[in-house]
């Protein structure tokens, strides 16, 4: 039997928690599709995707020694050591990872879909002009995330990687990196990213409740940068030239922000001096 829909202008709160509920599951719902497809092409994800940022043939290595050659610099990526092979030391490891890595996958290709179900909640306390702009929303929000994720990938996972692999300790000291700690290190960097990215968004909202300002972020910006670094330094190996390499493009996003945060008030004052003169 179909479902009834409630009346969005007369709902409870029960009624509230219940489209919530249902959102939720249509949500993990396309995440599991598209982790079930993820795990169907088990060769591809593994082998091309989460073990490419090892090979030393990876794209990003072959760029930074054209930039390094280009600016007249010897680079470790024009060779990089990178032979280690990732272990299994457990009996559910192999499994645990395709499962996991399945849903991540999942998870990242349904992102359109949960934010659109994202939007189909939140859309009824929203005036007729704001909803009008979903398609724009879900659009944008889904560009900056897949940026996040490109970035995450190529950049910082395979700076990661170099930095962690070749990082040298003791001639005592065989590098054999875990399974799922290799694995971790490639999530976390792209999740990261394309969760980062979306700064413009969550500055957009939160200047549509009136929790944000282009003044504020202004005043702040000295503030921020330490925390964008902070960040950076976080994410990405402990060296200075993959900090920056991080912090720039965030740092591009915050100014971003600024801008939006000024359009939305822009529209907000046009929207009440046409309220005023309506009256």
């Amino acid at each position: 039997m179909a479902r009834k829909k409630a009346d969005p202008n007369n709902m409870s709160f029960l009624d509230h928690v219940e489209e919530l509920r249902w959102s939720l599951i249509r949500s993990i719902l396309g995440i599991l599709i598209a982790a079930i497809v993820a795990f169907i092409f088990t060769e591809f994800i593994f082998d091309t995707i989460i073990f490419g940022p090892k090979s030393k043939d990876f794209v990003t290595y072959g760029a930074l020694c054209d930039v390094g050659r280009f600016i007249g610099v010897e680079s470790e990526f024009c060779d990089p050591q990178l032979d280690f092979m990732p272990q299994s030391r457990k009996m559910s490891d192999l499994f645990s990872a395709h499962v996991w890595t399945s849903i991540t996958v999942g998870f990242v290709a349904a992102f359109p879909w949960i934010l659109w179900q994202f939007w189909k909640f939140i859309s009824p306390g929203l005036k007729a002009n704001e909803r009008k702009y979903s398609s724009g929303f879900i659009i944008i929000s889904s560009i900056l995330f897949f940026m996040g994720v490109v970035f995450g990938y190529y950049l910082i996972a395979p700076l990661s990687v170099h930095f962690l692999a070749t990082y040298d300790l003791s001639d005592g000291i065989k590098f054999e990196p875990d399974l799922q700690s290799y694995i971790a290190l490639i999530r976390a960097s792209v999740l990261a990213s394309g969760l980062m990215f979306e700064l413009p968004v969550i500055v957009y909202f939160l200047t549509k409740i009136g929790l944000c300002t282009p003044q504020g972020m202004r005043k702040y910006r000295k503030y921020a940068l330490v925390l964008i670094l902070i960040v950076a330094a976080v994410i990405t190996p402990p060296d200075i030239q993959s900090q920056v390499i991080v912090a720039i493009p965030v740092l591009i996003l915050y100014e971003l922000s600024i801008f939006i945060s000024m359009f939305v008030l822009r529209n907000k004052r046009k929207q009440k001096l046409a309220a005023l003169n309506n009256e």
